[in-house]
């Protein structure tokens, strides 16, 4: 695709996937992490809510961006592998993980490549042995206890942290939905738990802390007041001025100079 905006990749009950990037970068925003992809960095996750961003740098995304995805499923491994996956208790520390695009791991997304292009070569027995041998792949470069527990713990995902998740985006110019979203709550049942957890409605909380934010970075380094505006999350210049200046009493500019 040529460009995108931010895009929900939303949770499918035990599916787990991993994600190449042939040209391009793009970033992802987990519920606690920020990570970029490109052509030697790809992704591993399991079924959760996540966003695909645009990536911060311009000029390695100007010809497009184009990805490959391979879908993991229980019953597909099973099906591979004639593994019972319940059978194994182990967790890994990660929801979403980013993987070394090794020689190997690259070799194999050239053959894909090669199917995707050439479609009528490809049968049913054609793809199992490539996902097969995608898995044995994964397992080696990822060092894993063993094939069953690495396989097992793909459809386990930790527990993800409503606190955790509001201060690992706060600067990110989200939404209520969008944090919702990362926190696998519904709206409503968002802004109750954020009231309990912060004494204070989403919006009035969030726009405070990156005012403070904003106000260090003035103070701490020469950056435009509208770079700071954007990185603090403000969708706009015109927002951030108002916000600032009604916490403040003095226009960003202003607060600067003295």
């Amino acid at each position: 695709m040529p460009f995108f905006n931010r895009t929900l990749k939303s949770y499918i009950e035990d599916e787990a996937c991993f994600m190449f990037v042939n040209k391009g970068e793009v970033g992802v925003r987990t519920p606690n992490d920020y990570l970029t992809l490109n052509k030697d960095i790809g992704m591993i996750a399991k079924c959760l809510n996540y966003f695909f961003e645009p990536s911060k740098n311009k000029e390695l995304c100007k010809d497009g961006i184009e990805s490959v995805g391979v879908f993991l499923y229980p019953s597909l491994i099973k099906d591979l592998f004639d593994l019972d996956l319940e059978s194994s208790n182990y967790r890994n520390d990660y929801n979403v993980k980013q993987v070394q695009v090794d020689l190997m791991l690259n070799n194999f997304r050239q053959s894909i490549d090669i199917l995707l292009e050439n479609p009528e070569l490809v049968d049913d027995s054609m793809i199992k042995t490539k996902l097969k041998e995608f898995v044995q792949l994964l397992i080696k470069s990822q060092n894993a206890p063993s094939q069953l527990d690495f396989l097992a713990s793909l459809f386990k995902p930790n527990e993800i942290e409503f606190k955790k998740v509001i201060q690992k985006n706060l600067y990110a110019n989200l939404s209520n939905k969008e944090l919702a979203l990362l926190t696998h709550l519904s709206e409503s049942s968002f802004k109750r738990k954020f009231k309990e957890v912060f004494n204070e409605s989403p919006k009035k909380y969030i726009t405070q802390k990156k005012i403070e934010r904003a106000a260090e970075l003035l103070k701490s380094n020469t950056d435009r007041i509208s770079e700071i505006a954007y990185d603090v999350g403000f969708d706009s210049v015109a927002t951030f001025n108002r916000n600032f200046t009604a916490h403040f009493q003095k226009s960003p500019s202003d607060y600067r100079l003295t």
